[in-house]
This record gives structure tokens, C-alpha cells and sequence, in this order.
């Protein structure tokens, strides 16, 4: 290998891998992976913020006043993860094709909540049906997204995409 005049040292790569194999302590739960990939997470999210919401302020209650961290909140995220497994089985479990349709749209455009509204309206709809959760944006009025008086010039182009 050469050494070019502004760089003297040689060029060089370590194919290393590094490995955590630590176990975690008996007192704290077991919980498998989620699972999901960014698009049903994200179609999801609301949902998942409305039923976990306590367990997700115990969380972050406990990394305020932990001292070393995440470290002695494990139990506490292990809750959060359950949780937000429980609402992904029981809407794949209650309203699945509405679901994969809505985080479908998310995933072909990348991830654009604006431009998946046809297909997150039916999807708020089967939720709050059979899981009794509604869809509420942080900060918001209540008024729900999906209704509106005359759609903009959008939101009719997309309605015709989906129509042919």
C-alpha cells in the first residue's frame, strides 16, 4: 500500500465486531423484541401513546431521579415494550388489513403521514372500534385530522391515484 503526501499514515481497516453478553440481573423481566419495523411503528405510534401512556411517564419518572441512567430503569422499559407489544397483536388481531394497507402507504411514501390519510382513516376508524383508542395529536384542539370540509388539491390527487 502507498502513503499519499498529505496523509503519511497507512490506510487500514479493523473488522471487528463488539458483543454485550452480559446478563441482566434475575430481578428484572424478560421481555422479547418488538419486532416491527419503522412503518407499522409509526402507523401505530398514537395508538401505542394512548394505551402506554403511564407506563411511558413511570419510564421516564424513573430516569429523572435514577442517578447511573437507564440502567436501574430496565424494569420499567421492559412494562413500555409489553405494552407496545400488546397494542401491535391487537391490531393486527382486530383490524389487520386496514393496518397493513395505512403502514403500506407509509412505507411507498416515505413514511409521510400527509399523504396516507385515505388509508389512516379507516384505520383510526377500526381502532376505535374495537380497541377503544382514538387518535390524539399532542397540543391539538381535539378536531379530528381526517375531516375536512373541501379538500385541497392534494388530497383529491391522491383520492385518484387510489381510484383507477
Amino acid at each position: 500500500m502507498t502513503t499519499s503526501k498529505t496523509n503519511p499514515r497507512e490506510p487500514h481497516s479493523l473488522p471487528y465486531y463488539i458483543a454485550d453478553n452480559t446478563q441482566l440481573p434475575s430481578h428484572i423481566p424478560s421481555v422479547p423484541e418488538v419486532g416491527a419495523t419503522s412503518a407499522p411503528l409509526l402507523s401505530a405510534s398514537y395508538f401505542i401513546g394512548a394505551r402506554c401512556a403511564p407506563y411511558n411517564e413511570d419510564f421516564m419518572l424513573c430516569r429523572s431521579q435514577s442517578r447511573t441512567g437507564e440502567v436501574d430503569c430496565l424494569k420499567e422499559g421492559r412494562r413500555v415494550t409489553r405494552c407496545a407489544i400488546s397494542v401491535l397483536e391487537d391490531i393486527n388481531k382486530n383490524c389487520q388489513n386496514e393496518f397493513r394497507k395505512h403502514w403500506g402507504c407509509l412505507e411507498n411514501e416515505n413514511h409521510d403521514l400527509s399523504r396516507c390519510r385515505l388509508d389512516e382513516a379507516p384505520l383510526n376508524a377500526c381502532v376505535a372500534k374495537f380497541l377503544n383508542l382514538t387518535k390524539v395529536i399532542p397540543d391539538s384542539d381535539g378536531t379530528p385530522i381526517n375531516v375536512y370540509e373541501t379538500p385541497s388539491f392534494f388530497q383529491k390527487k391522491v383520492k385518484a391515484k387510489y381510484e383507477q
